[in-house]
């Protein structure tokens, strides 16, 4: 079920919540420099953990393959497209759960995320 808190006119939170996950961490960025959506305490957590999460995947992602491209590990070239869609499972559930207006606080970044978002109000 949709939350009705509001931000501006229009967009919910958890809308707002959906497009920092829908568009990486350039959605996240774009919500932390838009007021009045820098404002609120959900959208600046969903923008963060967006933001960290996308930093994340890309620094795994990478030292995955250089692992496997250094070491001569061609026949673990399969695992590649299995994580990549372990983490489009990932990214699709949060924007599921984001939408219904659940609070999926991820490991480690979750936590930096609230901690970024400012305190409870």
């Amino acid at each position: 079920m949709p939350s009705s808190t509001t931000a501006v006119p229009g967009l919910t939170n958890n809308v707002v919540g959906l497009l920092c996950y829908l568009l990486g961490a350039v959605g996240g960025v774009v919500f932390l420099l838009i007021a009045p959506y820098n404002q609120d305490r959900t959208v600046r957590f969903h923008a963060f953990q967006s933001i960290f999460l996308t930093i994340a995947w890309v620094i795994f992602w990478i030292v995955l393959n250089a692992v496997i491209g250094i070491l001569h590990l061609y026949v673990l070239y399969f695992l590649t497209p299995l994580v990549g869609l372990g983490a489009l499972i990932l990214w699709v559930y949060l924007m599921l759960s984001t939408y219904q207006g659940k609070r999926l606080v991820l490991p480690v970044v979750g936590p930096l995320a609230e901690q970024q978002a400012g305190p409870q109000a």
